[in-house]
């Protein structure tokens, strides 16, 4: 770009400005136009709610946390490797607090749903919180989590794809004790009944037959129609469940690793899956990963059995 040029685009931008009478600009070619976020729209982005100031085991400071869905989509978050929380208190003081447990996960989350925590590989649950060695919440006290969010259809070749970064901002004044989980904010169409026929990779059918509680959780038979003249599979992993206590159960791990029978061409096949879920909680949601439209590239679906 001349010199020229730059100092032209300066000026039209900056008669944009001033101008009410102008709405279009008319570029120099070659220049791309900015994107603009207009004021007052809605930001999509990942929230988060403080749901407990207290002490750690160690007498160190401890935030819980809530984190909410509200990007639009479905959506994996998780705080910035090797980026510590900023405590900034109201003198202007600030604190690393070096310990972060913020995320999904790994899971995609839908839109609208909030969480707590999550079962690790290990099977424990790891709720999310943030522990601030060596200091105190004065009245006033802020805290911000740098996170990323990767967003939409999961690409197995491409996981980070769809990459966001962003920055939850927390007043610790505000401890909120009453959220209601998973959906915080119901979105129009999201919710899929159980035994829905959903359409997969090379328009298969995967269908949620029975869920049934077991001694140890709950027990998922899945069926699979393959339309085609091919022996086929399509992958669904281990689908993860949340329910009415915020949790997502289930560990995550890479969906195609997952054992899954392969399809005759013309017929259907059964197989199933668990999850482990403590018996005094309802209110489930599957959070269901379906390939669909190329191989290791999944849709998903929030499935209702909150009956169960």
């Amino acid at each position: 770009m001349t010199k020229f040029t730059k100092i032209l685009t300066l000026v039209l931008l900056a008669y944009a400005l001033v101008s009410s009478a102008c709405i279009y600009i008319v570029l120099p070619e070659g220049l791309e136009e900015p994107e603009v976020v207009e004021a007052g729209a809605e930001l999509k982005a990942w929230s988060a709610a403080v749901t407990g100031v207290g002490k750690s085991e160690s007498g160190d400071l401890r935030i819980d946390l809530s984190i909410r869905n509200d990007t639009g989509d479905w959506s994996a978050m998780q705080a910035a490797p090797e980026k510590p929380a900023i405590l900034a208190g109201n003198d202007g003081k600030t604190a690393n607090c070096e310990t972060v447990f913020v995320g999904t996960g790994g899971h995609r989350l839908a839109p609208g749903f909030q969480t707590r925590g999550y079962t690790n590989k290990e099977g424990t649950t790891q709720l999310l919180y943030v522990e601030c060695k060596g200091t105190v919440a004065t009245a006033g006290a802020k805290l911000s989590i740098e996170y990323v969010s990767f967003n939409g259809i999961l690409d197995d070749y491409d996981p980070e794809a769809n990459q966001t970064q962003g920055f939850l901002e927390l007043d610790l004044d505000k401890v909120t004790t009453d959220l209601t989980y998973p959906i915080a904010a119901p979105v129009e169409g999201l919710i899929q009944p159980a035994g829905t026929s959903i359409t997969g990779l090379s328009d298969n059918v995967v269908t949620l037959l029975d869920a049934q509680r077991t001694e140890t959780g709950l027990l998922f038979t899945w069926q699979n129609f393959n339309p085609t003249k091919f022996p086929l599979k399509t992958h669904i992993g281990i689908p993860p469940v949340i329910g009415s206590d915020g949790i997502i159960y289930g560990a995550y791990e890479i969906i195609d690793m997952a054992p899954v029978p392969i399809t005759p061409p013309k017929e259907n096949m059964e197989w199933t899956t668990e999850v482990a879920v403590p018996e005094d909680i309802t209110g489930f949601h599957i959070l269901l990963s379906v390939e669909s439209n190329k191989p290791r590239t999944y849709i998903n679906y929030a499935i209702d059995i909150s009956n169960k």
